[in-house]
């Protein structure tokens, strides 16, 4: 537990799908933490992206069986939410400062000193993952590993600076609107499943719009204008100890986002998985895509699925998808490099 001086305390608990909801006040403010499984184990903490929480955002990974046979039989998960992004959130008020990037990765080190957490592996999709890495680059020492998936590591571009504004303007002037979910689930899928004039939406896109119904737009608001300030922090990404697997879909908007962050980590020490016809949100997407990468890389720590399942038709991997290259064990237990790997939506 946190120590007595620290601004942390727990506000409430409740029990949601079986995880137990810890509500933490932070000197930062407060921040829901959803813990699963023994915490006895190793800690693995999520991030989701904007305007997400742990259910929009990684629900498809950890309902896919045989992730959650490796990741619950080897973890302690703890489903961090953005400020006010978690399940029945209450608006923000407009008045309260907004946090910084640097206060919400400060958050986490509060919310691993209340849990008496040591070094954790984290998982975070694109803003997510930047709080994740920027945590990593201030916290070393704090840090076993990084799954990032369609990470930023750079300031915005124009481009990014300019559709963020757009959707900072249509939240602020007309809520979490037609137009701004639309905005939203581009930022998240592939055109594949977002449907068109002759193609309905794919199930998990319509889920993912109902959800973003429940969201107050004015703490989504918040969060976007902190990623939006957000500063560079490839000079940092030279300094990481971890070992960091990165993943990406090639129809990301992030996708060269995530081939500048890979070039600019230790090779040695850190691979790139690219998953074809994918959008940003690889976790809802294509989970299975990530499954066969994760658990090699896992083998590095010495972590196991508890016995072995054979590989699932619906995976769009199988071992022989994956280059022997990714999965040589030499240095790190299993030296992963930062390779290509193209998923082929035909197996």
């Amino acid at each position: 537990m946190a120590d007595s001086n620290d601004f942390v305390s727990v506000d409430m608990e409740k029990i949601y799908l079986g995880g137990e909801e810890h509500i933490i006040r932070t000197g930062r403010g407060p921040v829901s933490v959803i813990v699963y499984g023994d915490q006895e184990k190793p800690a693995l903490l999520t991030y989701p992206d904007l305007a997400l929480n742990h259910v929009s955002c990684f629900q498809g990974l950890f309902f896919c069986p045989e992730a959650a046979s490796l990741m619950l039989h080897n973890f302690c998960i703890y489903h961090i939410s953005p400020p006010g992004h978690e399940l029945g959130a209450a608006a923000i008020c407009p008045e309260d400062p907004v946090p910084s990037v640097d206060d919400l990765a400060d958050q986490i080190i509060e919310v691993l000193n209340f849990f008496g957490l040591g070094a954790v592996m984290c998982m975070g999709v694109t803003a997510g993952a930047y709080i994740l890495t920027l945590f990593a680059t201030k916290y070393r020492e704090r840090v076993l590993g990084l799954i990032l998936v369609s990470p930023l590591c750079k300031a915005p571009s124009w481009t990014e600076w300019l559709l963020n504004k757009v959707l900072s303007n249509l939240l602020y002037f007309y809520g979490m609107c037609g137009l701004a979910k639309e905005c939203l689930l581009q930022r998240y899928f592939s055109k594949e499943v977002r449907g068109s004039a002759g193609v309905p939406e794919s199930d998990i896109v319509q889920a993912c719009r109902r959800l973003l119904e429940e969201r107050q737009s004015i703490n989504v608001l918040r969060f976007l204008q902190a990623i939006n300030r957000r500063p560079d922090i490839t000079e940092g990404l030279k300094r990481l100890r971890c070992r960091t697997l990165i993943f990406v879909g090639d129809s990301s908007p992030f996708h060269s986002e995530a081939l500048h962050m890979t070039s600019k980590l230790d090779r040695r020490f850190s691979a790139l998985v690219e998953v074809q016809a994918c959008g940003s949100m690889v976790t809802e997407e294509q989970p299975h895509a990530m499954l066969i990468p994760m658990e090699f890389f896992f083998m590095g720590y010495g972590l196991y699925r508890p016995c072995y399942i054979s590989d699932s038709p619906r995976s769009p991997l199988s071992p022989s998808c994956i280059s022997p290259e990714l999965l040589s064990p030499e240095s790190m237990g299993l030296k992963l490099k930062p390779i290509k790997t193209r998923v082929s939506l035909d197996v």
